[in-house]
């Protein structure tokens, strides 16, 4: 059974960056893709980010993209994501999530972990 336990969320002025770490379990993920999503009060979820395990190839949404970078430590089975320049609108419930497949959706995932929240003041 997969796991995923996020960590490294919490409250930063606009402008900061604040890194997530998602501690991945359960499977050799070679063949897995890694990803993030979130979801703010009151919005759908949508997607952030994903990473290839094995290729490192990256994929971002257009809100996030040049601000967020996602990562992988191969040998702690973590993935991380970077977030700098934050702005008040990425306020949000952080999920990881992981996959077979590399998608870029924010709900075609298998397997999530619990969340951890972003708040960004302004």
């Amino acid at each position: 059974q997969v796991q995923l336990v996020e960590s490294g969320g919490g409250l930063v002025q606009a402008g900061g960056s604040l890194r997530l770490s998602c501690a991945a379990s359960g499977r050799t993920f070679s063949h897995y893709a890694l990803g993030w999503t979130r979801q703010a009060p009151g919005k759908e979820r949508e997607f952030v980010a994903a990473i290839d395990w094995s290729a490192g190839r990256t994929y971002y949404a257009d809100s996030v993209k040049g601000r967020f970078t996602i990562s992988r430590d191969s040998a702690k089975n973590t993935v991380y994501l970077q977030m700098n320049n934050l702005r008040p609108e990425d306020t949000a419930v952080y999920y990881c999530a992981a996959n077979q497949v590399v998608v870029t959706s924010a709900h075609a995932w298998d397997y999530w972990g619990q969340g951890t929240q972003v708040t960004v003041s302004s």
